[in-house]
């Protein structure tokens, strides 16, 4: 069984940053496309970021794109996601996810519903 444990979250003033990670254990990390997913109150899970199996492809919401950086070591077992310029609406709870879909080492997808394995999340928190 999969499992994922996100660290690195915190409260922050608006125009700071700061470095997400996530361990995964369980099985082989690199069968695994990674993901970030932000919930804030009220609101419904939605995507951050995505990187593909062998780490060269990544993806990013509108709202973050050139802002945050999704990355992965491999031989660590870990993801992490580095945000920078941080705004009060980047406020959420932060989850880790992993998808097993298999089409190839340069895919990555921001469908929530492919995403099979969760970690229980981090808290981040901007203060204007």
């Amino acid at each position: 069984q999969v499992q994922l444990v996100e660290s690195g979250g915190g409260l922050v003033q608006a125009g700071g940053s700061l470095r997400l990670s996530c361990e995964m254990s369980g099985r082989t990390f690199t069968d695994y496309v990674m993901g970030w997913f932000r919930q804030a109150p009220g609101k419904e899970r939605e995507f951050v970021a995505a990187i593909s199996r062998n780490g060269v492809n990544t993806g990013y919401a509108d709202s973050v794109k050139g802002r945050f950086t999704i990355s992965r070591t491999n031989a660590k077992n870990m993801v992490y996601l580095q945000m920078n310029s941080l705004k009060p609406e980047d406020t959420a709870f932060y989850h880790c996810a992993a998808s097993g879909v298999d089409r190839g080492n340069y895919y990555y997808t921001s469908n929530r519903g492919l995403y099979g394995f969760w970690g229980q999340g981090t808290q981040v928190t901007v203060s204007s």
